[in-house]
Protein backbone atom coordinates (compact mmCIF):
# COMPACT_ATOMS: atom_id res chain seq x y z
CA UNK A 1 0.00 0.00 0.00
CA UNK A 2 1.75 2.98 -1.62
CA UNK A 3 1.38 6.48 0.58
CA UNK A 4 0.47 10.16 -1.29
CA UNK A 5 3.46 12.87 -0.15
CA UNK A 6 2.94 14.07 3.32
CA UNK A 7 3.61 17.59 2.41
CA UNK A 8 0.94 20.10 4.24
CA UNK A 9 -0.99 20.44 1.44
CA UNK A 10 -1.45 16.83 0.69
CA UNK A 11 -2.76 15.93 3.96
CA UNK A 12 -6.37 15.37 4.51
CA UNK A 13 -9.09 18.16 5.41
CA UNK A 14 -12.74 18.49 5.26
CA UNK A 15 -13.44 20.99 2.62
CA UNK A 16 -15.27 24.18 3.12
CA UNK A 17 -15.79 25.99 6.71
CA UNK A 18 -16.91 22.97 8.62
CA UNK A 19 -14.45 21.10 10.58
CA UNK A 20 -14.68 17.53 11.46
CA UNK A 21 -14.69 18.27 15.31
CA UNK A 22 -18.29 19.98 15.95
CA UNK A 23 -18.49 23.26 17.11
CA UNK A 24 -14.68 24.02 16.47
CA UNK A 25 -12.85 26.17 13.94
CA UNK A 26 -10.38 24.48 11.61
CA UNK A 27 -6.16 24.16 12.88
CA UNK A 28 -4.05 25.07 10.27
CA UNK A 29 -1.04 23.11 9.82
CA UNK A 30 2.09 23.39 12.01
CA UNK A 31 5.61 21.70 11.62
CA UNK A 32 6.22 20.49 14.95
CA UNK A 33 5.66 17.14 16.17
CA UNK A 34 5.31 15.87 12.18
CA UNK A 35 5.36 12.13 12.90
CA UNK A 36 1.64 12.51 13.91
CA UNK A 37 0.61 13.81 10.49
CA UNK A 38 1.01 10.15 8.81
CA UNK A 39 -2.56 10.15 10.71
CA UNK A 40 -3.36 12.64 8.21
CA UNK A 41 -1.80 10.88 5.05
CA UNK A 42 -4.15 9.86 2.37
CA UNK A 43 -3.09 6.62 1.20
CA UNK A 44 -3.82 5.47 -2.31
CA UNK A 45 -6.78 3.48 -1.20
CA UNK A 46 -8.30 5.89 0.45
CA UNK A 47 -7.35 8.51 -2.28
CA UNK A 48 -9.93 7.13 -4.83
CA UNK A 49 -12.30 4.99 -2.28
CA UNK A 50 -13.95 5.47 0.86
CA UNK A 51 -12.26 7.68 3.75
CA UNK A 52 -12.39 5.31 7.23
CA UNK A 53 -12.39 8.02 10.12
CA UNK A 54 -10.54 5.38 12.52
CA UNK A 55 -7.92 4.94 9.97
CA UNK A 56 -7.38 8.50 8.46
CA UNK A 57 -7.59 11.83 11.00
CA UNK A 58 -8.08 15.65 9.05
CA UNK A 59 -5.88 18.13 9.77
CA UNK A 60 -7.43 19.63 12.83
CA UNK A 61 -7.87 16.67 14.46
CA UNK A 62 -3.77 16.00 14.06
CA UNK A 63 -2.98 19.44 15.62
CA UNK A 64 -5.77 19.03 18.39
CA UNK A 65 -3.38 16.31 19.24
CA UNK A 66 0.13 18.70 18.47
CA UNK A 67 -1.58 21.44 20.81
CA UNK A 68 -1.64 19.19 24.06
CA UNK A 69 1.56 17.49 23.31
CA UNK A 70 2.80 21.16 22.85
CA UNK A 71 1.44 22.64 26.10
CA UNK A 72 2.44 19.62 28.25
CA UNK A 73 6.07 21.04 28.90
CA UNK A 74 5.17 24.52 29.70
CA UNK A 75 2.45 22.79 32.06
CA UNK A 76 4.90 21.05 33.80
CA UNK A 77 7.28 23.57 33.87
CA UNK A 78 4.10 25.42 35.94
CA UNK A 79 4.61 22.79 38.78
CA UNK A 80 7.46 24.03 40.63
CA UNK A 81 5.71 27.17 40.93
CA UNK A 82 2.62 25.58 42.73
CA UNK A 83 5.51 24.18 45.14
CA UNK A 84 6.42 27.80 46.41
CA UNK A 85 2.45 28.70 46.61
CA UNK A 86 2.07 25.44 48.73
CA UNK A 87 5.00 27.29 51.72
CA UNK A 88 2.47 30.22 51.61
CA UNK A 89 -0.09 27.37 53.63
CA UNK A 90 2.13 25.35 55.32
CA UNK A 91 5.51 26.49 55.88
CA UNK A 92 5.32 30.58 56.27
CA UNK A 93 2.38 29.34 58.86
CA UNK A 94 4.74 27.07 60.94
CA UNK A 95 7.62 29.73 61.26
CA UNK A 96 4.47 32.40 61.45
CA UNK A 97 3.52 30.28 65.14
CA UNK A 98 7.50 31.01 66.48
CA UNK A 99 7.75 34.69 66.12
CA UNK A 100 6.34 36.73 68.01
CA UNK A 101 2.64 37.93 67.20
CA UNK A 102 1.59 40.50 69.43
CA UNK A 103 0.85 43.94 68.42
CA UNK A 104 -0.35 46.23 71.54
CA UNK A 105 -2.41 44.33 73.02
CA UNK A 106 -3.42 42.04 70.44
CA UNK A 107 -2.46 38.57 69.11
CA UNK A 108 -2.40 38.31 65.69
CA UNK A 109 -2.36 34.30 64.25
CA UNK A 110 0.33 32.78 61.99
CA UNK A 111 -2.53 31.85 59.20
CA UNK A 112 -3.86 35.18 59.52
CA UNK A 113 -0.88 37.16 57.41
CA UNK A 114 -2.08 35.15 54.27
CA UNK A 115 -4.23 38.50 54.46
CA UNK A 116 -1.39 40.21 53.00
CA UNK A 117 -0.92 38.02 50.22
CA UNK A 118 -4.64 38.74 49.30
CA UNK A 119 -3.86 42.52 49.58
CA UNK A 120 -0.98 42.36 47.30
CA UNK A 121 -3.31 40.59 44.94
CA UNK A 122 -5.62 43.37 44.88
CA UNK A 123 -2.99 45.80 44.51
CA UNK A 124 -0.78 44.12 41.93
CA UNK A 125 -3.24 43.57 39.89
CA UNK A 126 -4.23 47.13 39.95
CA UNK A 127 -0.80 48.59 39.27
CA UNK A 128 -0.16 46.09 36.60
CA UNK A 129 -3.45 46.73 34.62
CA UNK A 130 -2.88 50.73 34.84
CA UNK A 131 1.05 51.07 34.87
CA UNK A 132 2.33 47.97 33.23
CA UNK A 133 0.00 47.10 30.89
CA UNK A 134 0.14 50.50 28.78
CA UNK A 135 4.26 50.79 29.78
CA UNK A 136 4.82 47.50 28.15
CA UNK A 137 2.32 47.91 25.60
CA UNK A 138 3.82 50.82 23.78
CA UNK A 139 7.86 49.52 24.45
CA UNK A 140 6.54 45.77 23.00
CA UNK A 141 3.68 46.69 20.14
CA UNK A 142 1.49 43.95 22.39
CA UNK A 143 -1.85 45.56 23.19
CA UNK A 144 -1.74 42.91 26.70
CA UNK A 145 1.48 44.43 27.62
CA UNK A 146 2.96 41.19 28.32
CA UNK A 147 1.97 37.85 26.50
CA UNK A 148 0.68 35.18 28.47
CA UNK A 149 4.04 33.24 28.36
CA UNK A 150 6.38 36.36 29.54
CA UNK A 151 4.05 36.78 32.30
CA UNK A 152 4.37 33.24 33.59
CA UNK A 153 7.79 33.64 33.59
CA UNK A 154 8.02 37.11 35.33
CA UNK A 155 5.76 35.10 37.96
CA UNK A 156 8.21 32.22 38.64
CA UNK A 157 11.20 34.56 38.81
CA UNK A 158 9.27 37.26 41.54
CA UNK A 159 7.96 33.27 43.43
CA UNK A 160 12.17 32.88 43.22
CA UNK A 161 12.66 36.00 44.82
CA UNK A 162 9.58 35.02 47.67
CA UNK A 163 11.80 31.67 48.78
CA UNK A 164 14.72 33.95 49.23
CA UNK A 165 13.33 36.27 51.16
CA UNK A 166 11.36 33.52 53.30
CA UNK A 167 15.15 32.27 53.51
CA UNK A 168 16.57 35.40 54.65
CA UNK A 169 13.69 35.87 57.38
CA UNK A 170 14.28 32.18 58.95
CA UNK A 171 18.15 33.81 59.17
CA UNK A 172 17.06 36.49 60.93
CA UNK A 173 14.36 34.83 63.09
CA UNK A 174 16.80 32.52 64.53
CA UNK A 175 19.60 35.25 65.91
CA UNK A 176 16.29 36.08 67.82
CA UNK A 177 15.58 32.83 69.41
CA UNK A 178 14.79 31.94 73.57
CA UNK A 179 17.08 29.65 75.10
CA UNK A 180 14.90 26.56 75.92
CA UNK A 181 11.83 27.64 73.94
CA UNK A 182 10.35 26.97 71.08
CA UNK A 183 10.11 31.03 70.27
CA UNK A 184 12.08 33.74 68.79
CA UNK A 185 11.54 37.38 69.81
CA UNK A 186 11.41 38.72 66.09
CA UNK A 187 8.13 39.75 65.24
CA UNK A 188 5.64 37.89 62.76
CA UNK A 189 5.31 41.31 60.48
CA UNK A 190 8.87 40.24 59.03
CA UNK A 191 6.93 37.90 56.93
CA UNK A 192 4.95 40.49 55.06
CA UNK A 193 7.50 40.82 52.24
CA UNK A 194 7.64 36.99 51.22
CA UNK A 195 3.60 37.18 51.69
CA UNK A 196 3.66 40.20 49.44
CA UNK A 197 5.88 38.61 46.77
CA UNK A 198 4.14 35.53 46.29
CA UNK A 199 1.15 37.83 46.20
CA UNK A 200 2.51 39.44 43.10
CA UNK A 201 3.92 36.32 41.88
CA UNK A 202 0.28 34.89 41.41
CA UNK A 203 -0.82 38.18 39.37
CA UNK A 204 1.55 37.34 36.60
CA UNK A 205 2.12 33.29 37.02
CA UNK A 206 -1.58 32.50 37.75
CA UNK A 207 -3.93 34.40 35.45
CA UNK A 208 -1.10 34.25 32.58
CA UNK A 209 -1.21 30.40 32.90
CA UNK A 210 -5.42 30.17 33.03
CA UNK A 211 -5.17 32.80 30.08
CA UNK A 212 -2.33 30.99 28.23
CA UNK A 213 -4.21 27.14 28.86
CA UNK A 214 -7.42 28.23 27.92
CA UNK A 215 -6.24 30.54 24.40
CA UNK A 216 -4.05 28.07 23.43
CA UNK A 217 -6.63 24.93 23.77
CA UNK A 218 -8.30 23.89 20.52
CA UNK A 219 -12.05 25.08 20.65
CA UNK A 220 -13.35 21.33 21.68
CA UNK A 221 -11.20 20.94 24.57
CA UNK A 222 -11.30 24.29 25.88
CA UNK A 223 -12.23 23.19 29.15
CA UNK A 224 -8.33 20.84 29.32
CA UNK A 225 -6.94 23.78 29.72
CA UNK A 226 -8.70 24.92 32.52
CA UNK A 227 -8.29 20.96 34.32
CA UNK A 228 -4.45 21.69 33.36
CA UNK A 229 -4.34 24.88 35.48
CA UNK A 230 -5.97 22.81 38.68
CA UNK A 231 -3.70 19.79 38.23
CA UNK A 232 -0.68 22.05 38.12
CA UNK A 233 -1.95 23.14 41.72
CA UNK A 234 -2.48 19.54 43.19
CA UNK A 235 0.63 18.73 41.95
CA UNK A 236 2.65 21.57 43.39
CA UNK A 237 1.07 20.29 46.61
CA UNK A 238 1.83 16.58 46.06
CA UNK A 239 6.13 17.71 44.96
CA UNK A 240 5.79 19.99 47.89
CA UNK A 241 5.42 17.06 50.31
CA UNK A 242 7.64 14.38 48.98
CA UNK A 243 10.14 17.47 48.33
CA UNK A 244 9.54 17.94 52.28
CA UNK A 245 9.58 14.04 53.20
CA UNK A 246 12.89 13.77 51.23
CA UNK A 247 14.44 16.22 52.92
CA UNK A 248 13.32 15.40 56.06
CA UNK A 249 15.43 11.32 55.37
CA UNK A 250 18.70 13.04 54.02
CA UNK A 251 18.82 15.68 56.92
CA UNK A 252 17.76 13.62 59.81
CA UNK A 253 20.53 10.94 59.46
CA UNK A 254 23.73 10.92 62.03
CA UNK A 255 21.21 11.69 64.57
CA UNK A 256 20.44 15.25 63.35
CA UNK A 257 17.78 17.26 63.99
CA UNK A 258 17.41 17.82 60.30
CA UNK A 259 16.48 20.84 58.28
CA UNK A 260 12.82 20.91 59.42
CA UNK A 261 12.03 19.21 62.67
CA UNK A 262 9.44 20.06 65.44
CA UNK A 263 11.90 22.19 67.29
CA UNK A 264 12.56 24.84 64.23
CA UNK A 265 14.85 26.80 66.70
CA UNK A 266 17.35 23.86 66.25
CA UNK A 267 16.99 23.20 62.29
CA UNK A 268 17.22 25.41 59.13
CA UNK A 269 14.41 25.79 57.39
CA UNK A 270 16.02 28.84 55.95
CA UNK A 271 17.82 26.21 53.67
CA UNK A 272 14.46 24.69 52.68
CA UNK A 273 13.73 27.76 50.99
CA UNK A 274 16.73 28.13 49.22
CA UNK A 275 16.83 24.80 48.01
CA UNK A 276 13.47 25.82 46.32
CA UNK A 277 14.70 29.08 45.12
CA UNK A 278 17.66 26.87 43.47
CA UNK A 279 15.16 24.36 41.93
CA UNK A 280 12.75 27.22 40.85
CA UNK A 281 15.83 29.02 39.14
CA UNK A 282 16.84 25.68 37.69
CA UNK A 283 12.84 25.38 36.24
CA UNK A 284 12.94 28.98 34.80
CA UNK A 285 16.00 28.08 32.69
CA UNK A 286 14.03 24.57 31.14
CA UNK A 287 11.26 27.26 31.02
CA UNK A 288 12.68 29.89 28.52
CA UNK A 289 14.00 26.93 26.84
CA UNK A 290 10.19 25.86 25.66
CA UNK A 291 8.46 29.11 25.85
CA UNK A 292 11.10 30.06 23.09
CA UNK A 293 10.16 26.92 21.56
CA UNK A 294 6.71 27.11 21.43
CA UNK A 295 4.14 28.10 18.63
CA UNK A 296 0.73 28.96 19.57
CA UNK A 297 -2.03 27.78 17.66
CA UNK A 298 -2.92 28.53 14.17
CA UNK A 299 -6.40 28.79 13.28
CA UNK A 300 -7.99 28.91 10.16
CA UNK A 301 -9.89 32.19 10.18
CA UNK A 302 -6.97 34.07 11.92
CA UNK A 303 -4.07 32.52 10.35
CA UNK A 304 -1.98 35.10 11.92
CA UNK A 305 -2.51 34.62 15.66
CA UNK A 306 -0.09 34.15 17.70
CA UNK A 307 0.96 34.95 21.66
Amino acid sequence: MGHCSSHPSDLYELEGPESAIKGSRKILHSNEFEFLDKAATITENELYGPKNPWRLCTVSQVEEAKCVMKMLPIWLCTIIYSVIFTQMASLFVEQGDVMNAKLGKFHLPAARMSAFDICSVLICTGIYRQILVPFAGRISGNPKGLSELQRMGVGLIIGMFAMLVAGATEIQRLKYTTPGQNTSSLSIFWQIPQYVLVGASEVFMYVGQLEFFNEQAPDGIKSFGSSLCMASISLGNYVSSMLVNMVTGITTKGNSPGWIPNDLNTGHMDKFYFLIAVLTAFDFVIYLYFAKWYKGINLEENSDKGI
